[in-house]
């Protein structure tokens, strides 16, 4: 009798090969629909988004469609990504996503750097670095990695010099001299073209100067050109960052077209590097 309810507990071979089929089946069937879903690209206003417009009608030639959210902050596209609203972003460079990392435990990886965008401080109210009026206020991103950027185009500019070693962990505490006596506030970043009319001086993303309608010759000083550290970069979650969609849309992204449009349309203020 037992010998006889063993064998009749064991489950059919037949059964379990359908049973495997169906999940076979099912789970093809699961990534065909995800293949056939738009990528969704996160990113900020101006150059930004329109170069991934340029690069998203390519990939439509292609046959890969691609959907571009706009953000007006640098805080959202990151929790959108964390909440599977999108596929990837592109907005920050690594010292920017190292930091929003720390302080908030993403699981985020860079998939591929595509420019430099540089910053320069810009004025509505002076011509030049040394007619900066003293005590007056001036203007710097308020997230720590730019905001420390904003600092050292300051240094750059000869108008304060910050204590030996702050680098790109400077805050305005780090200040240890200021012979005009400036005086810092500090702005979100997609904002501080907006503050001009109030400030001597601010510091500015190109980008969202271009976005507001600004002349990028009128920086009074820049910084950035070259250097790889603020390289904006593709962005994606670590399980997610070898998504095949995401790899054909940075090819086409990187191709010599796009390259060539970026140079032509935006020159010397946008370096791609690859």
């Amino acid at each position: 009798m037992l010998a006889v309810i063993a064998r009749a507990s064991r489950p059919f071979p037949a059964a379990i090969a359908a049973t495997l089929a169906l999940l076979a089946l099912q789970l093809f069937a699961a990534m065909q629909a995800h293949a056939a879903e738009p990528l969704k690209i996160g990113t900020t206003s101006g150059p930004i988004a329109d170069i991934i417009r340029h690069a998203a009608a390519r990939a439509k030639e292609k046959g890969l469609a691609v959907k571009i959210v706009e953000f007006s902050d640098w805080v959202t596209p990151n929790e959108a990504l964390r909440n599977g609203d999108i596929d990837a972003n592109l907005f920050q460079h690594v010292p920017f996503l190292n930091a929003a990392v720390a302080a908030r435990g993403y699981d985020f990886k860079p998939v591929a750097p595509t420019y430099v965008l540089a910053v320069g401080l810009y004025s509505k109210k002076i011509k030049k670095l040394d007619d900066a009026r003293s005590g007056s206020t001036v203007a710097i991103a308020s997230d720590p990695v730019n905001g420390a950027r904003g600092l050292l185009l300051f240094e750059k500019a000869g108008l304060i010099k910050l204590r030996d070693g702050a680098g790109e962990k400077a805050t305005v505490t780090d200040i240890v001299a200021n012979p005009k006596k400036l005086k810092f506030i500090e702005v979100e970043a997609p904002q501080l073209p907006r503050v001009l009319d109030d400030v001597e001086l601010a510091q500015v993303s190109i980008s969202y100067l271009i976005a507001a309608g600004g002349d990028p010759d009128a920086a009074l000083i820049t910084d950035g050109f070259g250097d790889a550290r603020y390289a904006l970069q593709f962005v994606a979650k670590t399980a997610h960052a070898d998504d095949p969609r995401l790899k054909d849309f940075i090819a086409i992204y990187r191709s010599p077209e796009v390259k060539d449009y970026i140079v032509k349309t935006y020159g010397r203020y946008l370096v791609p590097v690859w």
